[in-house]
């Protein structure tokens, strides 16, 4: 039996670092296409390339888009640090990026492993949604595609209210990949909430006797602080959800099939991912909304990850 190949379009960021220490632990990791989203491009190819040399992985990092396809939107430098990685002081990987820009490596590899890869988009969707300009066939040679992005009942994460980060920074990128990608696992921001992480225990993790574990302590104790500050009860990670879900797709306990849609304008509601949980629009569902996955299973891929298990 064959491992499975992934490829990780990623925008790192804290919890895409655990995400990506996951996928690694596990799976073939065909590339990781790197997009701004969490910090500028500048830091996300630089804490990609941190994070393979620290795995002792050969996953090449391709640079991708420095900004959404139309209007300019903020960072979340506030929750991830000014690098993304905690502003914990890493001496800088000695590993040098590739040449090829994501979105003709997304193309390429697309082509060169047809059928074969699962595409797990951890950022806002701007390499993705360009590569699908270029090839609108490009869902056809993709086994599966896994999207963390989106809160599927309006109550988002960003100062649009109904809005989730990802989706809100590039709203147009969002509505080309939803209106084009015939079917995809939407893992938001809402299942992100129903499945926090108890700090303690977290922390606990952390404690374990690896490079992982101590590296990922580095990098989040400032978010685990900052998470404390907002006063949440439980410690989230997005994209480590997301990619438990690509990894280990019958962890999923509930989901449903709906189709969703992009709002693209409002003050308050730019960036909202719109379900029509009724079927109103007579549209084909083109998300299997994750809705609660196996917590057990989830809280112990995190830990193999870290080598705490």
């Amino acid at each position: 039996m064959h491992a499975l190949r992934l490829l990780i379009d990623t925008d790192p960021g804290v919890d895409d670092a655990l995400a990506i220490l996951m996928a690694h632990h596990v799976a073939e990791v065909a590339g990781l296409t790197i997009a701004a989203g969490n910090v500028g491009l500048g830091h996300t190819v630089a804490n990609a390339l941190k994070l393979v040399e620290l795995i002792g992985a050969d996953t090449p990092v391709y640079p991708g888009c420095a900004t959404p396809l139309v209007l300019p939107a903020a960072d979340a430098a506030f929750v991830h640090g000014e690098d993304g990685f905690g502003d914990a002081g890493l001496t800088p990987s000695s590993r040098r990026a590739a040449d090829e820009h994501a979105v003709m490596a997304l193309l390429r590899l697309s082509r060169e492993f047809p059928g074969q890869l699962t595409l797990v988009a951890l950022g806002p969707l701007t390499n993705l949604a360009l590569a699908l300009r270029i090839d609108p066939e490009l869902p056809s040679r993709f086994a599966r595609l896994v999207i963390m992005g989106g809160a599927v009942n309006g109550r988002g994460n960003t100062h649009r209210v109904p809005a989730e980060f990802n989706i809100g920074f590039d709203p147009e990128a969002a509505h080309i990949v939803f209106s084009n990608w015939p079917k995809f696992d939407l893992v938001d921001w809402e299942a992100t909430v129903r499945h926090g992480l108890d700090y303690a225990e977290f922390a606990r993790w952390l404690q374990a006797d690896s490079p992982r574990a101590r590296f990922y302590d580095a990098i989040s104790r400032r978010t685990c602080d900052w998470a404390r500050q907002q006063g949440r009860a439980r410690l989230f990670s997005a994209d480590a959800l997301a990619m438990a879900v690509a990894l280990e797709p019958d962890i999923v306990s509930e989901a449903r099939e709906c189709h969703v849609g992009i709002e693209l304008d409002g003050a308050l509601t730019r960036g909202a991912t719109v379900v029509d949980w009724e079927g109103r629009l007579q549209q084909p569902a083109n998300a299997r909304i994750i809705l609660g996955v196996d917590q057990a299973r989830f809280e112990a891929r995190i830990k193999a990850a870290l080598a705490a298990a």
